[in-house]
């Protein structure tokens, strides 16, 4: 599956307040976030989920991404969001380690790729 999620009981508040000293722990920045429900509701939209997208940025890792194939820069900045759905936190993001197995690409890219996911994956479970 192309997205990577995982429920929590922790508010979805709470992780909004915490996020970005947490990615730092885990080598991302935060460059922005967009919180849908505001941004639909502004152009006239109601949408009753809070969702938040949260764009993530390790420099180093991004730079070796980028100069090994530049059609990643699709997927870049590294994105989490972040929304409430049946009682509990979800917090979701692009299943990077799916999405390197279907491309023709060398084993080390490969390699580089999963382990920026892994780091995405243990900065979503440190909640």
């Amino acid at each position: 599956m192309m997205i990577y999620k995982i429920m929590t009981e922790i508010s979805v508040e709470t992780i909004k307040e915490e996020l970005q000293d947490k990615a730092k722990e885990h080598g991302f920045g935060v460059l922005g976030s967009y919180e849908f429900k505001k941004i639909l509701h502004n152009k006239g939209f109601e949408l009753e989920k809070d969702i938040t997208v949260y764009e993530l940025c390790n420099p180093s890792a991004a730079q070796e991404a980028l100069k090994e194939m530049s059609e990643i820069s699709v997927f870049l900045p590294c994105r989490l969001s972040v929304y409430e759905e049946n009682g509990k936190t979800v917090l979701a993001t692009i299943n990077i380690k799916d999405m390197v197995e279907n491309l023709n690409v060398e084993e080390d890219f490969k390699i580089h790729m999963i382990m920026v996911f892994e780091h995405i994956e243990k900065l979503m479970k440190s909640w």
